[in-house]
């Protein structure tokens, strides 16, 4: 159990939340939603004990375990891929290196007897509490959770030192997973996975027995897993009976309702002030006038949160493309003796809106890569029909950008023609007002890079959208904002995303890349998993849908 109670942190002279109640019981999945900076890894924080409450009390039994996944790598290098995923289990190996020690004393042939049955009971109690704990079910376990989350066998005794820090994370992922703790708090445990990998933790978080306490971009994995949501909002937290969609529906009923009860005390403080105005030099309604100003004076007054602007991305008109905007022909890619694709033929058409699908490392940025002209193929040709002007979006294009130049630079660096009035404008319109527009590439999270090249390609007419995880880093909001727009886009669209409601809602037509080869479905997500029996390419997993 985990409890809060009446919590408040502070952050500089304001609060950053308080008069936080809530409480997580075992067996639970609750979601934690709240708007970027509201506060949700503060929360965890504190009942990871990395921070304390300013007011209140976290309360959490002494021997209830809590596994904790956060965004922060841990010192994970000079280990193994197979031992780092271990090495959360740090008391049950602590029992295996007793029990070994034990042993080799056992071994000693001057031992006497008193000696000798002194040993035997301690090895007795180190090998009880570590079956108890699951000791020797500590490797099959960690291979688990590391296959699930995409490591192949030979990878399990390569050097964590050798690996990206998006693969670290799955590293740390399957650490936490792996201590079999009594309750699992999870701070954005899909960054960095791949769709399969996504679908794999998900059935492994509906069958783990103890409770679930986590954050996520993604909407179909909250809508599956919790049942109850906290909400950061106002300054405060509020409790919501249901998935993610419900609180969706009941927070804006929450503030309809607010706004209602605003307006109608709004109306009713204008004539109480009318009132005083009118007859407040009179004297025969002094005491009237005195009443009504102690009323106001007491009055707690409605504050209706002022939601923060959001992202609204607005395409330049452009002018049409051919019927056919791009042709794959034959078209096969290998890096070293890798073969990636072999012999991949398809076309896209005006108006096609595809998402590319496939299990890690099938092809799929190779083939967007190839298709935006930015490599070649070995063998075919990827060919761009008449009239067509393409935007990029790569999958690791955030980390190419310049690190010293300003938000204003980067931009301007694409359409250096352009005044700064109007690569203002363009940044308005992905949220950088002011003097976000002078902040340096190197201080901006990832969702904020992710906008930064999002605006490079709006700032240019484009009619064929070619995007690499463009969700990528960005929060529950501004993925729903570019959804939007994406549907409002009126050019073509080809593109790769590990978001099953962002596949669900774009894509009129999906293309399989499997064993090197791609399978064409003239449908979007939903008749593709009719058609191909809920299974996920080349895995054991399915993907279900909402």
């Amino acid at each position: 159990m985990i409890a809060f109670n009446g919590v408040a942190k502070f952050q500089g002279k304001s609060f950053l939340f308080k008069d936080v109640s809530f409480q997580i019981n075992p067996g639970e999945r609750v979601g934690l939603v709240g708007a970027n900076g509201a506060g949700k890894t503060t929360i965890f924080r504190l009942i990871n004990k990395e921070e304390t409450p300013d007011e209140g009390s976290v309360v959490i039994p002494e021997k209830f375990k809590v596994g904790y996944f956060s965004q922060d790598l841990a010192a994970l290098d000079g280990r193994t891929v197979l031992e780092a995923a271990m090495s959360g289990c740090k008391e049950v190996l602590a029992l295996e290196i007793d029990i070994e020690k034990y042993g080799a004393a056992l071994a000693d042939p001057d031992l006497g007897e008193e000696e000798m049955t002194d040993i035997l009971e301690k090895l007795g109690e180190a090998q009880e509490s570590f079956e108890a704990r699951g000791g020797y079910e500590i490797e099959q376990r960690a291979k688990e959770m590391l296959s699930g989350l995409g490591f192949k066998e030979a990878e399990f005794s390569r050097e964590t030192v050798e690996y990206s820090g998006g693969w670290r994370m799955r590293i740390e992922l399957a650490r936490v997973l792996t201590q079999k703790p009594d309750a699992l708090v999870l701070d954005e445990p899909t960054n960095h996975l791949d769709l399969e990998s996504i679908v794999w933790l998900e059935d492994f978080l509906n069958r783990f027995d103890g409770a679930i306490f986590l954050t996520s971009h993604d909407r179909d994995f909250l809508n599956r897993l919790v049942k109850r949501v906290v909400a950061i909002e106002f300054g405060t937290t509020n409790l919501y009976s249901g998935n993610f969609d419900f609180y969706l529906r009941e927070a804006a009923l929450r503030l309809t309702n607010l706004e209602a009860s605003a307006k109608r005390q709004d109306d009713k403080l204008a004539k109480e002030e009318e009132f005083i105005a009118r007859f407040k030099a009179r004297v025969s309604h002094a005491s009237a006038v005195q009443s009504r100003m102690k009323m106001i004076e007491k009055m707690e007054r409605i504050e209706v949160p002022k939601e923060g602007k959001a992202i609204k991305l607005v395409w330049p008109e452009c002018p049409r493309s051919g019927d056919q905007v791009a042709n794959v022909n034959g078209v096969s890619k290998s890096y070293g003796e890798k073969k990636v694709l072999s012999g991949v033929s398809f076309s896209v058409r005006r108006g096609d809106r595809i998402a590319l699908l496939g299990i890690n490392g099938a092809g799929k940025s190779t083939l967007l890569k190839m298709i935006a002209q930015e490599i070649a193929a070995d063998q075919g040709e990827c060919l761009q029909g008449a009239s067509v002007l393409p935007g990029y979006f790569a999958q690791h294009q955030t980390e190419i950008l310049d690190r010293e130049q300003t938000v204003c630079e980067a931009l301007s660096e694409v359409i250096p023609t352009a005044s700064r009035g109007v690569v203002a404008n363009i940044l308005a319109s992905v949220r950088f007002i002011n003097d976000d527009l002078d902040k340096k590439i190197s201080v901006l999270s990832g969702g904020e890079k992710t906008r930064v090249v999002l605006a490079r390609i709006i700032s240019k007419p484009v009619n064929f959208l070619i995007l690499d995880e463009p969700t990528n880093h960005l929060d529950l909001k501004s993925r729903e904002v570019l959804l939007d727009a994406l549907a409002r886009f009126e050019g073509t669209l080809i593109f790769v995303s590990h978001d099953r409601h962002f596949l669900r809602e774009l894509a009129t037509k999906v293309v399989v890349i499997d064993q090197g080869h791609t399978v064409e479905y003239a449908g979007g997500l939903n008749y593709f998993l009719e058609k191909s029996g809920n299974q996920f390419p080349g895995s054991d997993h399915t993907i279900r849908i909402g």
